[in-house]
């Protein structure tokens, strides 16, 4: 089963070959001690500034109620202060809304759509604000930008970009971005309108394998974007056997092993120049992920050297080129 589909059905140096990672960040702003708050990093040029770590709408998903107030209540006690969510994430916006409540205002709340009408995508955002119990995101995406006609509905008369505009002057958002699975796509879509972020996937196997990702980054960073990171602890698609049948459910790709290869996976992603990333849905993953976080520390050389090596060959689940 491939994303789409899954989602609609609610169920610097050192790199081995001829890829390059990024120049690092700094290690500023780390906890010492895993009793500290998460990290936050500055969001492009908006004057935000997002916990390391952010909490994908999935981990709700088909969950109750309570599971919904206290892993929110959970993340934001160690510093969570960047919650995304999509209307085709199931029930995940009835979930978040009200567990998200009693924090709204401490919080910075990203939502995504994947109409590309004026219309359509004006409806989408209504409803959007009506489940997640507010008068305002503070950041709005198309998501999941994948081909070069995704651009040309989007900015074409009565095509979505109408809606973001008119929803920032009404102050239902705030700031404009976009996720994308196309490199092609992506770079097009900067060129296309200042953008203030970014979602992509930064990840260990598609930097190695597919040289997927190095050129986005650079280019958003030029652009003084805000980057958060999807996919920082996948590792490939699954066997045909599996695509349906698998132990993760809210994963329709292979994570990285559990707990070593997906924590340093995670740590990779998190060294390079970005603001956030986003673990998967699978509740486990997610609380690896905040434990990451809340003890970061930026890859070493030796540690690269092996996540790669255990790379080489591996399928990359996006490749350049696909538009």
């Amino acid at each position: 089963m491939e994303r789409r589909e899954f989602l609609k059905v609610g169920t610097a140096a050192g790199l081995i070959g001829s890829t390059r990672m990024l120049e690092p960040l700094a290690k500023a702003e780390q906890p010492t001690i895993n009793t500290a708050p998460i990290p936050r990093r500055a969001l492009g040029k908006t004057g935000e500034k997002l916990s390391i770590v952010g909490f994908a709408g999935i981990v709700v998903m088909e969950n109750g109620p309570s599971f919904a107030s206290n892993i929110v209540a959970e993340a934001v006690d160690r510093g969570i202060n960047y919650f995304d969510v999509a209307p085709t994430y199931g029930n995940a916006q009835e979930r978040l809304g009200p567990a998200l409540q009693p924090y709204r205002d401490r919080v910075f709340l990203a939502c995504k759509e994947e109409d590309w009408s004026q219309e359509g995508s004006a409806k989408l955002l209504e409803e959007s604000l009506r489940l997640l119990h507010t008068d305002h995101v503070d950041l709005y995406q198309f998501h999941a930008l994948s081909k070069m006609s995704d651009l040309e509905q989007i900015f074409g008369p009565r095509g979505a970009m109408e809606t973001f505009e008119a929803a920032r002057k009404a102050g239902k958002l705030r700031f404009i971005g976009f996720s994308a699975h196309s490199v092609e796509v992506a770079l097009a879509a900067m060129d296309r309108y200042p953008f203030d972020t970014i979602l992509f996937p930064i990840n260990f196997v598609l930097y190695s394998q597919a040289k997927f990702g190095p050129q986005v980054i650079e280019k958003a960073r030029q652009k003084g974007m805000g980057i958060m990171a999807l996919k920082g602890m996948a590792k490939t698609t699954w066997p045909p056997s599996e695509k349906s049948d698998h132990p993760h459910p809210k994963c329709w790709y292979e994570p990285a092993a559990f707990p070593e290869e997906a924590a340093m996976g995670l740590r990779w992603a998190l060294s390079q120049p970005i603001t956030a990333a986003i673990p998967p849905g699978d509740e486990r993953y997610f609380r690896l992920g905040m434990d990451v976080a809340q003890n970061f520390q930026p890859i070493t050389e030796a540690e690269q050297q092996r996540l790669i090596a255990g790379a080489t060959g591996v399928n990359p689940i996006f490749h350049l080129g696909v538009v």
